[in-house]
């Protein structure tokens, strides 16, 4: 899979805004390439919405038919980067859409916590220091906002090592790490 992250545009936004195309591209970047069969196993669709899905992510540039796979008659697929960004430009263009796909980033979010949250208990000790659920309550201004956001990332890009290439550390673990920066505006209401 590339090294990439693509920023959303209100065409291609359109082909993402759906929860279980998000969910199948998550899928997809998380455990790699896979077939309409597996991920609707994995998701509790029908192979046949799974398959219509995937050839909607492909026909907008978020999947791809992963020839390198054997499988017969199956279908693999794969996706085409590691990430995507939805910038201010394209949220104002297409609110709509924009709702939509944030909701289900949030609801793919919340579902990877309660995962998560179902096998904690069972961790190694070794894992106690390492793992967190926690919030920080900022003020900041726009700029500081926006310093924060890209420092965290620099920091995120020094331990990222999941270009699918097989690490040195045989006791490295696959590590999910959730960010959400929202800004909630102190806005004086408006009287009439």
């Amino acid at each position: 899979m590339p090294e990439s992250r693509v920023p959303l545009t209100a065409q291609s936004l359109r082909g993402i805004a759906h929860p279980l195309r998000v969910r199948l591209l998550n899928l997809l970047r998380e455990d790699g390439p896979s077939t309409a069969t597996r991920l609707a196993e994995r998701t509790g669709e029908s192979s046949g919405a799974t398959s219509y899905h995937l050839r909607q992510l492909a026909r907008y540039g978020f999947a791809e038919e992963n020839p390198g796979q054997p499988g017969g008659r199956e279908r693999w697929w794969r996706a085409t980067s590691r990430s995507t960004s939805l910038e201010g430009p394209t949220l104002r263009s297409s609110p709509a859409e924009a709702e939509t796909y944030l909701q289900a980033v949030a609801s793919e979010y919340a579902d990877r916590v309660d995962r998560w949250l179902s096998g904690v208990t069972a961790l190694p000790d070794e894992w106690d220091e390492g793992a967190t659920l926690s919030n920080w309550r900022l003020r900041l201004t726009a700029a500081e906002s926006t310093q924060l956001l890209a420092e965290l990332e620099g920091v995120i890009d020094r331990y990222r090592r999941d270009t699918g290439e097989s690490t040195k550390d045989s006791q490295a673990e696959r590590v999910v790490l959730q960010v959400q920066l929202m800004p909630f505006l102190d806005r004086p209401e408006v009287t009439a």
